[in-house]
């Protein structure tokens, strides 16, 4: 008897009873050596997953369950194929109690990004002690810098403080999160790169080992010529966008 495929109409049951066919425990073994909590994973890539979210379609309800089972698989089958709009800030703030991997962490910020909850979380969530819930601050901040296009580089700009409040912060997971969206925030425009870059080679010469950290490697990649050339890439283009915009109008 051949396989269903998948289909829009399955229920969070079908798909996770799917998930269950994919399952690999040589694949769960490699997860493990990069730090993605395996205790209850299937071992099924985000390569095999994010294709399978398309067939599905998005779903608010069924992405609630596929969550609640609390497998790794079905948790980040939720996190691509939920509906934004409908995704709530009491939502995310439930979702983030129960954040214990980096991996979960990262999928969820681009969905709180896009489900228009940056302002509301940024600030809350990068006061919060717990660990993974501190990494999603920042990491709503680099998946913002990057997607976030109809923002003003302002707003981005005003994320800046926060890094420079959490740069201390030596647990790994944040120390990383902190240093990619000081990266990111720095890679986004001209005018976003010039304040990135003045905090990042503040915070090199910190007296703080993790400080020091974040700041010299956001230095090395924002003086690096690549995202220089980037930077007048995109500025170029912007400028020409306004020197067309007249003959367009008339």
């Amino acid at each position: 008897m051949a396989t269903p495929e998948p289909s829009p109409d399955w229920t969070a049951e079908q798909a996770i009873a799917h998930l269950r066919t994919l399952a690999s425990q040589y694949n769960v073994d490699g997860m493990s050596r990069f730090g993605i909590e395996t205790s209850n994973a299937l071992g099924v890539s985000n390569a095999v997953l994010r294709p399978l979210a398309r067939k599905l379609k998005r779903n608010h309800p069924r992405a609630l369950e596929l969550w609640d089972s609390g497998i790794r698989e079905a948790r980040l089958l939720a996190l691509f194929s939920d509906e934004p709009k409908k995704v709530t800030a009491d939502r995310a703030r439930a979702m983030a109690a129960e954040f214990a991997s980096w991996e979960i962490v990262d999928h969820s910020a681009d969905l709180f990004c896009d489900a228009g909850l940056v302002d509301e979380l940024i600030p809350e969530f990068a006061a919060d002690e717990r660990e993974f819930v501190r990494r999603a601050a920042f990491a709503m901040m680099a998946w913002g810098s990057v997607h976030l296009k109809k923002r003003p580089d302002d707003d981005i700009i005003a994320w800046l403080p926060l890094i420079e409040a959490h740069s201390e912060d030596g647990r790994n997971f944040v120390k990383k999160a902190v240093n990619w969206a000081l990266r990111q925030i720095g890679k986004r425009s001209v005018t976003c790169h010039t304040p990135a870059l003045a905090l990042a080679e503040k915070l090199a010469v910190s007296e703080d080992r993790t400080a020091r950290w974040i700041g010299k490697d956001a230095v090395k990649e924002l003086t690096a010529q690549k995202t220089l050339d980037r930077l007048a890439e995109k500025k170029g283009r912007g400028h020409s966008r306004q020197v067309r915009s007249p003959g367009r109008s008339t």
